[in-house]
């Protein structure tokens, strides 16, 4: 995580992880904290979970080439 002085630890770096359900309760329960108060982390955020729900839409042979 990152910090500002007037925001606290940022959580971009957790992101991928937040999005794909792969954090521990702890770890989940800072972001999802987190993204209520931080517009940065939560914009950057949406940018995250809209990649990870466009790698779904792959199939093997997508990722072949």
């Amino acid at each position: 995580m990152t910090a500002d002085a007037d925001q606290g630890p940022h959580v971009r770096q957790l992101l991928g992880a937040y999005v794909l359900d792969a954090l521990t309760a702890e770890e989940n329960r800072v972001v999802a904290g987190h993204l209520r108060v931080c517009d940065r982390c939560a914009a950057d955020y949406v940018e995250v979970a809209g990649a990870v729900s466009l790698l779904a839409l792959l199939g093997e042979e997508d990722l072949l080439e």
